[in-house]
């Protein structure tokens, strides 16, 4: 990361190691530095996906992710801008033993570099009241409790999700290319194009420091996006190249 040009990418959209929840043929990454070369490659006005969950020690959560969040807004100089979850339609995995509720999500930390300047919701929950329709019951509250109504006009069969997105994970349900099983950690392919699409428009760079099976590439290809990556594991990057062409996607790597 240190050898890209300074508020070049667009949009950041990545997945770091948690913990030690997974071994990653035994590589490690300096946070700290990350953090702090993300915000300066992100253009003013740029947004970073930061997607992490915390690893149980001693039967409680490591506090990782708020520790990292911490640093990225008090030392990085990144705003939060959204604090998303991401949620497995598939259910939490059995934990013998483990003294409250199995996990079942990760966050999603949605920062950005001063004010941001894109924005376009996913608009995938249908409407109660239908297209076209004014709600006369629909209101607003105000700062001292009071409510006053809005009338607000429907113009669309379908609103703005909200800040919890369900996806289907494991095998055959995050990705259809075989290829990308070989990969410890993927999030689905839904996610990363819902927030490439949410965050930055056609012809942005998209960039992912973590580059793992490929996903963040793919997804920014089929969205128009152009994309770039970086990976220090010569065989997940080797992985990520290979998925990529099987996919129709030109890739080379810059050593």
């Amino acid at each position: 990361m240190q050898r890209v040009d300074s508020d070049i990418v667009d949009l950041i959209v990545t997945s770091p190691p948690y913990d030690s929840l997974r071994a990653y043929k035994g590589f490690q990454f300096d946070f700290e530095l990350v953090a702090v070369e993300m915000y300066r490659i992100i253009r003013p006005g740029g947004t970073l996906v930061w997607i992490v969950a915390d690893e149980t020690k001693q039967f409680c959560e490591s506090l990782s992710s708020f520790k990292q969040l911490l640093f990225m807004v008090e030392v990085a100089g990144f705003n939060l801008l959204d604090t998303m979850v991401y949620a497995k339609k598939n259910g939490p995995a059995p934990y013998p033993g483990l003294m409250r509720y199995a996990p079942w999500f990760e966050y999603m930390f949605v920062l950005t570099k001063g004010r941001p300047v894109t924005f376009n919701p996913i608009k995938d929950i249908p409407t109660q009241s239908g297209a076209g329709k004014r709600q006369s019951g629909s209101s607003a509250r105000q700062v001292d409790g009071s409510t006053v109504k809005t009338g607000e006009y429907i113009s669309s069969q379908f609103r703005a999700r909200s800040n919890v997105w369900i996806y289907d994970t494991g095998f055959n349900k995050d990705t259809k290319d075989k290829i990308a099983l070989s990969h410890p950690a993927r999030f689905p392919e839904a996610l990363a194009r819902d927030h490439i699409l949410s965050w930055s428009n056609s012809g942005d760079m998209v960039y992912d420091p973590f580059l793992g099976s490929g996903t963040t590439a793919k997804m920014s290809h089929e969205t128009t996006r152009r994309w770039s990556g970086s990976e220090i594991s010569t065989e997940y990057c080797n992985l990520a190249i290979q998925r990529l062409k099987d996919c129709g996607v030109e890739a080379r790597i810059d050593s």
